[in-house]
């Protein structure tokens, strides 16, 4: 039996800083392998890189630039502080300037949709819950100034939000209505000057410190969608943060009440009269977050690619097992399809050709094999498979959240189903009770 290193007359507080310290040193103390604090660099082997020679290949000098300085920044910047930001579901102001020091998002120069993508996956190759305020913000609200907004709106929210010197939110979810998006209920009301929102939203990430709100609500005159932009701190409106989270922790998703929020005529986005023009946004953003669970397998490849060769059992490196073999091949596998088909996608928008069905099948068949391709991880890693200083269960967590938003892997299916048989499948037949 091992002694511990303190005698029975130890005072309680001398044996609470010994317990502290050790605490701070066990990773020397039970080395396992290279914690996810130090970044594993993209797996290579002597004669093949099967990721990167497929990304290679389907970007132009002028992409892969980008993207690789993407990467520099997260692995330098991200990895040291993340595991220890989603254990305590805190968001990490500090990256905020470096988000806009990367000019990078939708509307930025010289970034095509392409180009794009591969960003979204490489920052969730490092995280998930980084990705998803980058998408919130620039995929999502940005994307809907954008795209909706009057030229003053353009001019005088666009740039700031760029620089990330401002940060944005999107408001359409409400408590009683995720995949039945289009039956909201919050309601804009015209008065003298501008519009009266009221009602709820559910699951908006960025909401509890956003600067700027993209907020949908029910014409009460023509009962069709109108957008908003809402200010911080208005009057009438609140955000609460919703705690106990399994994924993406890091996100600071809030519940939104919106009493009599006042907003002037000039914040109403012009370009939204219907759920169709909501609908251009989400073509967008779907294509986006499908990128975020390439990026979380190319992170877990390489994370499981590293520890196989670091962590040994019956005097053998993990590596050396045919069954370990076989899953991290079954990894890359999945990895090198969801790329190809998520580069597909992009292609089909860039040539204005993408369709519902074309975006929503990729979110739903990436989703799905995303979630094998981590579950592979998970058991790769055995007992280490469970704790986030190794990636693998931070991003089983994160992952779970994102088979969700943008549309359920059965809601996308459905789009998708849809479309190549003319028969909508959504609504269930009237009930003959």
């Amino acid at each position: 039996m091992t002694v511990l290193p303190y005698q029975d007359d130890v005072k309680n507080n001398e044996r609470a800083n010994y317990f502290n310290t050790a605490a701070l040193d066990v990773s020397v103390a039970f080395p396992q392998a290279t914690p996810t604090s130090i970044f594993p660099p993209c797996s290579k082997n002597i004669n093949h890189h099967y990721i990167l020679d497929i990304i290679d290949d389907l970007l132009t000098p002028e992409e892969q630039a980008i993207r690789l300085r993407v990467r520099g920044c997260m692995e330098k910047d991200v990895t040291p502080i993340m595991a220890e930001y989603w254990e305590k579901a805190e968001f990490q102001f500090q990256i905020i300037p470096k988000s806009g020091a990367l000019r990078i998002g939708y509307g930025c120069p010289g970034l095509s949709i392409t180009a794009n993508a591969f960003t979204t996956a490489e920052i969730a190759r490092v995280d998930g819950s980084c990705s998803t305020f980058f998408l919130v913000h620039s995929s999502l609200a940005m994307l809907t100034i954008s795209l909706c907004g009057s030229e003053a709106q353009k001019q005088k929210y666009l740039p700031s939000l760029a620089e990330f010197k401002t940060v944005a939110c999107w408001g359409l979810t409400e408590p009683d209505y995720g995949s039945d998006a289009s039956a909201l209920r919050a309601t804009a009301t015209k008065v003298e000057g501008g519009w009266v929102l009221e009602g709820q939203k559910r699951w908006i990430g960025n909401s509890t410190f956003a600067d700027v709100l993209i907020i949908f609500a029910r014409n009460t005159t023509t009962n069709q969608i109108n957008g908003f932009i809402v200010k911080k701190n208005a009057p009438g409106l609140t955000a609460t943060k919703i705690e106990n989270k399994i994924g993406l922790r890091i996100v600071q998703n809030g519940d939104i009440l919106l009493n009599k929020v006042f907003v002037p005529d000039e914040e109403r986005l012009p370009g939204v009269n219907s759920f169709q023009d909501t609908n251009k946004v989400l073509a967008v953003s779907r294509v986006m977050v499908a990128w975020q669970p390439i990026g979380l397998c190319m992170g877990v490849y390489d994370m499981c690619h590293r520890y196989l060769k670091e962590r040994k059992q019956f005097e053998a490196p993990f590596a050396a097992f045919q069954i370990n073999q076989e899953k991290l091949v079954r990894m890359l596998g999945n990895v090198q399809a969801m790329v190809l088909i998520g580069w597909r996608i992009c292609k089909l928008y860039e040539a204005g050709k993408m369709t519902p069905g074309h975006v929503s099948m990729g979110k739903s068949w990436i989703t799905l094999r995303a979630r094998e391709t981590v579950a592979l991880g998970r058991e790769l890693l055995g007992g280490n498979g469970i704790l986030s200083d190794f990636l693998v269960a931070k991003a089983f967590g994160d992952l779970e959240p994102i088979y969700t938003f943008e549309g359920t892997y059965d809601i996308n299916a459905l789009v998708t189903g849809r479309e190549v048989t003319g028969i909508a499948s959504f609504r269930p037949a009237a009930s003959t009770q």
